[in-house]
């Protein structure tokens, strides 16, 4: 996945009253946290769309790696659904980068929202479509959403072009200011990514990262290993998102800090990104600035194709 597209695919904005489709890549899931979270989208005027083999399971999976491709394939392909949401993560994207119909995904262009393993999904459609992803809650946290995640999201549903994200509590590891294309996520999905066909090239990237019930010495191995096979030259920046369960923040900046202090790149901490709460929701493959010294990453430009 080393294609680094700088034009991004712009998936059309969702309006009330639209069909949302509901896809589960990975785990299955509680029931009853899936229905709150679809009452969440129904009354932000959604029309969720999904079936009863929604909820197959297969062993710690959501149905057969051919069940879940082929049923983001069919989401993709209907002109009928105008976004799609991932139910939950878990663990299974990755098994089925390579049964996506990427052509499908270029062709009919849709917000896909998700987050902690379907990361490897939504770097994916960036970096081999130019597709313009929402890295944001899914749907079984949705019914448990704090008023702070759910008004982000709506703050950028309906933003036409300016977008800020700021840390309740910032933490500057290393100052500036540069601009680039966002793109990363979960932390251990991405470091599953390298040396696969499917592992993106974060050149002149702002990258995102964040993890949850990691111990910081599994988070110090798994930057490292990511350094050591070059994942990490020419970034143009980094943030920090939620490293939730992961042990004292201040262990991890400081792994980030020593990691990283070679290079002279903004790098952020203290967003509340991931699976912590708050989780707000951002945009992935579209381009913004991260200012480490303003404390803030800023988005200029439309990520829906009005």
């Amino acid at each position: 996945m080393k294609k680094n597209i700088q034009r991004p695919i712009l998936p059309p904005r969702i309006f009330p009253g639209d069909r949302v489709g509901i896809v589960a890549p990975a785990s299955p899931f509680d029931r009853s946290r899936f229905q709150k979270g679809v009452s969440v989208l129904e009354s932000m005027g959604f029309h969720p769309v999904f079936s009863d083999a929604l909820f197959e399971a297969d062993r710690y999976l959501a149905g057969t790696d051919a069940h879940r491709a082929r049923a983001i394939n069919a989401m993709f392909a209907d002109s009928r659904i105008r976004a799609i949401w991932c139910a939950r993560g878990g663990y299974g994207s990755l098994r089925i980068l390579s049964l996506i119909d990427y052509e499908a995904v270029k062709s009919n262009p849709k917000g896909f929202i998700g987050c902690s393993d379907v990361s490897a999904i939504l770097n994916a459609f960036y970096f081999k479509c130019g597709l313009a992803t929402f890295h944001g809650p899914m749907v079984v946290s949705l019914g448990e959403a704090d008023d702070v995640t759910q008004n982000t999201l709506s703050a950028l549903l309906s933003s036409k072009g300016e977008f800020i994200l700021r840390p309740k509590n910032p933490h500057v590891i290393h100052p500036g200011a540069a601009s680039g294309v966002v793109s990363g996520g979960n932390l251990t999905t991405l470091c599953h990514l390298v040396g696969t066909p499917h592992q993106p090239d974060f050149s002149g990237h702002i990258l995102l990262l964040e993890d949850t019930h990691e111990a910081p010495y599994r988070i110090d191995r798994m930057l490292t290993q990511m350094r050591l096979a070059g994942c990490f030259d020419r970034l143009a920046g980094i943030l920090l998102g939620s490293f939730e369960n992961c042990g004292n923040s201040d262990e991890i900046y400081s792994i980030v800090s020593h990691l990283f202090s070679d290079l002279d790149i903004p790098i952020l901490a203290g967003f509340e990104i991931g699976h912590g709460k708050p989780n707000l929701t951002v945009p992935l493959g579209v381009e913004a600035v991260l200012s480490a010294d303003e404390k803030l990453l800023s988005f200029h430009r439309p990520f829906f194709a009005d």
